[in-house]
């Protein structure tokens, strides 16, 4: 009813605004509809889920509008879910309303939101709020947050509020209360350029879940394992980021107080204090060589992660209530085969290694190197890969890139498999780009990922052709040319085919997609979350467009 409330006065005070005084009016909107179809060759069948059995097809849209006046801005996002399972791959949700409001307005140095607000702190691990609508998240505070710019090199920056965005009901909010405190700066020392900052977070649990922890701790079996809960918790970080000349380095210490936290791995209580520290290099230099056409990139980044998971509870279920986010530490991959073993940070513990490394030798070729080694923190390995590829550029018209990647992912950590194996993989693959006018451009891609663990091998080919401005189509298939099962893979013992089809139209702002898309189980990533998805077979229809 409160939203009803809100957006009605929001309408009217609009409408009347823009009657009496010509404001900035914009907006976009985002929907897909889908169609579900059952294909029990790749284990799709009725019971996998309410789409496939009764429902048949889903569908989700997101209508933003910001309007600028009277040195305002508002803003609200009218949110639709129907039978959908954007949130829960394996459920359904139908629900719509006011997903976003925000109201803001700038005085002389002090910045005031009220409402929904989108926020990060450093790197975003202490503190962050976003949204990825492509798989479902929507870490959204509602409250008060507040700016304030001390001088051209000085902010600080202040909230609390409530965090909405949960599967049974993304138009609700949670009970605890989340507060933060962050301070920022740069400042030039002779030729270093330095700029950093400080934050401190606070969140207070409500008195059911602190009742729940309480219950569980009590039934633990051991004694010596009890301990006495906390309502309040507190994460802090300081960074620090400097370059000078072809030089950086950037540092950063998050800390956080003991509390209830449950392990990523056992799954049980225990009461720890968490903490990560992390540690970039990187160095930069081009028109090298005699011709001065070549160049040189490096980016080194150390991380260790212990026992630091900031959420709203230990109660809440994997990608609900994160307060703060740890990113993965290995490399995203567009490509299809080589994506598909994607390794999210363990929180519980792990310490890791990364190296990318680009080397430019002139316009014409360039060769990439990346290198990644994790491990838990008492040294048995969780994640390794070994990347290289060489782009050649033949003409304006022809280019190339092939490489080839090797993995080893231990998928009962990081898909709570039990019972399956390392997976471990070598990946070689090509891709050329062909542009014979300014219109038209053609693309082929290949991979072929040996393995002898989980689904087994794959083979992925793909055909695009883009005619500018308006027309893209696409044609691939991932087929399982070396099958391999489990006994908890549903998908019958035999060679299957993935095929997708793929077209786009685009007219001014407007985007129209069509696909015919067969997925097999496994990761999908966006934006560095990743989660672990049921196969798919349907139909998908978008539509997008901005005003």
């Amino acid at each position: 009813m409160k939203s009803k409330i809100f957006t009605l006065l929001f309408f009217c005070f609009t409408v009347s605004s823009m009657a009496q005084n010509k404001g900035v009016l914009s907006g976009n909107l985002q929907s897909s509809f889908n169609v579900f179809l059952v294909d029990s060759n790749i284990g799709v069948t009725e019971s996998t889920s309410p789409q496939y059995g009764t429902q048949k097809s889903s569908a989700e849209a997101f209508l933003f509008l910001n309007y600028n006046n009277f040195g305002f801005d508002f803003a609200a996002r009218f949110d639709m879910f129907n039978n959908s399972n954007l949130l829960n791959p394996t459920g359904s949700y139908s629900d719509q309303g006011l997903g976003f409001w925000q109201i803001s307005k700038e005085i002389e140095k002090l910045k005031i939101t009220a409402g929904y607000f989108y926020e990060q702190f450093g790197s975003g691990i202490v503190f962050r709020s976003y949204e990825d609508r492509l798989i479902g998240i929507d870490y959204a505070i509602q409250g008060l947050k507040a700016r304030y710019r001390i001088n051209d090199n000085l902010a600080v920056k202040a909230f609390t509020g409530r965090q909405k965005g949960f599967q049974e009901n993304r138009f609700g909010f949670a009970n605890q209360i989340v507060k933060g405190f962050n301070i920022e700066g740069k400042k030039t020392i002779k030729k270093v350029n330095l700029d950093g900052g400080a934050s401190i977070v606070n969140r207070t649990l409500d008195n059911q879940s602190m009742a729940s922890i309480v219950s569980e701790i009590n039934n633990l079996p051991n004694v010596e394992d009890r301990f006495y809960p906390k309502y309040n918790t507190y994460s802090y970080n300081g960074y620090l980021n400097s370059s000078y000349k072809y030089f950086t380095l950037g540092l950063e210490y998050v800390g956080k107080t003991k509390e209830a936290i449950r392990d990523q791995i056992t799954g049980d209580l225990k009461n720890k204090a968490g903490e990560v520290i992390i540690a970039n290099f990187g160095f930069s230099k081009s028109k090298l060589g005699k011709k001065k056409k070549g160049g040189y990139g490096l980016n080194f980044q150390y991380r260790r992660i212990d026992s630091y998971n900031m959420t709203l509870s230990p109660n809440v279920r994997a990608l609900e209530g994160l307060v703060g986010f740890v990113p993965s530490l290995t490399q995203q991959s567009s490509y299809r085969l080589l994506a598909r073993y994607a390794a999210q940070a363990i929180t519980t513990g792990e310490e890791g290694l990364q190296m990318d490394m680009n080397i430019v030798l002139d316009k014409k070729n360039t060769i990439t190197i990346n290198l990644a080694d994790i491990k838990q923190l008492n040294g048995e390995q969780l994640y390794r890969e070994y990347y290289i590829d060489y782009l050649r550029k033949f003409s304006l018209k022809l280019k190339t890139r092939i490489g080839v990647q090797s993995i080893f992912y231990d998928q009962q950590i990081y898909q709570g498999k039990l019972g399956h194996a390392d997976v471990k993989t070598i990946t070689p693959f090509f891709d050329i780009t062909y542009k014979p006018d300014r219109k038209n451009s053609f693309r082929f891609e290949g991979q072929y990922m040996k393995t002898e663990q989980d689904y087994g091998s794959f083979a992925n080919i793909l055909i695009e052709w883009n005619h500018s401005p308006h027309f893209s189509f696409q044609v691939s298939d991932m087929i399982n040319t070396e099958p391999h099962r489990y006994e908890d893979n549903p998908a019958p013992d035999k060679i299957l085919h993935y095929y997708s089809i793929f077209g786009k139209y685009i007219v001014n702002t407007t985007s129209f997609t069509l696909a015919y898309i067969k997925q097999v189980e496994g990761i999908n990533c966006s934006g560095g979350v990743c989660r672990l998805e049921p196969a798919f077979s349907g139909v998908r229809f978008t539509l997008t467009t901005n005003f």
